[in-house]
């Protein structure tokens, strides 16, 4: 019998099909806590294989970036995750693949290991992940002398992985203890509802709205107001594209040119850190900035864009601009600011051009906050 250490594996992530109930969006590339969803799967699967591939049928170039191979259904009529596999196994050289979906942010690190020990100990034929209460098919573990009857199998029209598997020896792999790693999205809704609450020990609030609507000259006239009140305030603001602090011919700038990680500028009322990110990180996430800050300062932290996390927000609306409410489809919104009186009572309001009025409000809830 071969060790799990003489076996080799390719990690195949299943990107391939049409997103019929997300509307017709790819799946892989729809964001999730800022960041593409099969950007988790890509950090779960990699330090587990000896190499890596994505099965994708659409936005091939996108998918290319990630900077692994990708691959597309050997037939052209997206016969499902069947067809995903039997083209991975034709496309690698290992001995096993191991697959997972585009959609399921939280793969457990242990997936290979428990997938092959089970295989190997019950002398099967292939693996399968049941997370305590039903088969997760698509998280297998298949060897890849098996192409000539998978391919066979998809000819004769089969195409439900269920019943391909139940005809070898399957080893059904417990991960009960694990069960959210298979949690997955199937449709837009589930990308919202599964965000995971963002913790912060500051209170902390942001502004959503569409561009245009004043984010930031708000912003310039609240943060004095909020001075006023003896509030200690930071503000973290997301920028949509590349930008930098500091000007070409600085002393600065060309040495961070010249490859340091980190430029800490300071002077005797100002300092700047500025640090360059990992160049697979796809956008900021609050979670991993908060931290940054010096939080013994702080009454409060300002939030301008990342309109994908969950924390409270404040929307600003100005109904001449015709932009459609966000607060309905964004439960984290608490107010309105508007400089129009809405028939809406469901939500507080709050007038855009009072500041005075905004400083309020933003007071009474760091107030309940700490209560």
């Amino acid at each position: 019998m071969k060790t799990s250490s003489n076996l080799s594996v390719t990690g195949v992530i299943l990107a391939g099909g049409k997103g019929r109930r997300m509307g017709g969006n790819d799946k892989g590339l729809l964001q999730y806590q800022q960041q593409p969803l099969v950007s988790y799967t890509i950090k779960a699967l990699e330090p587990q294989v000896d190499a890596l591939i994505i099965n994708a049928n659409r936005n091939i170039e996108q998918y290319q970036r990630f900077g692994f191979p990708v691959i597309e259904d050997s037939s052209d009529n997206f016969c499902g995750p069947l067809a995903g596999m039997l083209s991975a196994m034709q496309a690698v050289d290992t001995n096993y693949i191991l697959t997972a979906p585009c959609d399921s942010p939280r793969i457990s690190a242990q997936l290979r290991q428990r997938m092959m020990e089970a295989m190997l100990l019950e002398q099967a034929d292939l693996a399968v992940a049941h997370d305590g209460e039903r088969l997760q098919p698509v998280f297998c573990l298949l060897p890849c002398h098996l192409q000539d009857e998978l391919e066979q199998h998809i000819q004769q029209g089969g195409r439900k992985i269920d019943l391909w598997l139940a005809e070898h020896k399957m080893a059904v792999v417990d991960f009960s203890d694990q069960a959210d790693s298979f949690i997955n999205f199937n449709h837009p809704e589930d990308v919202t509802d599964n965000q995971p609450e963002l913790h912060s020990p500051i209170p902390l609030i942001g502004f959503a709205a569409f561009s245009g609507t004043g984010k930031t000259t708000l912003l310039r006239q609240l943060i004095p107001a909020l001075n006023s009140k003896g509030l200690e305030v930071a503000v973290i603001k997301h920028a949509h594209h590349k930008f930098d602090i500091d000007l070409p011919g600085k002393d600065s700038y060309e040495i961070r040119q010249a490859g340091a990680q980190q430029v800490l500028v300071s002077s005797s009322n100002l300092m700047a850190l500025m640090e360059v990110q990992p160049t697979d990180m796809t956008e900021p996430r609050l979670a991993d900035l908060i931290p940054r800050l010096d939080k013994k300062k702080l009454d409060l932290i300002l939030v301008e864009g990342f309109k994908h996390e969950v924390i409270p927000k404040i929307e600003l609306y100005r109904p001449e601009l015709g932009k459609p409410l966000l607060h309905p489809d964004d439960s984290n919104i608490i107010a309105i600011a508007t400089d129009e009186s809405l028939n809406s009572t469901a939500i507080d309001q709050i007038d855009l051009n009072n500041i005075t009025e905004m400083a309020d409000y933003i007071h009474t809830f760091i107030a309940n906050w700490k209560a």
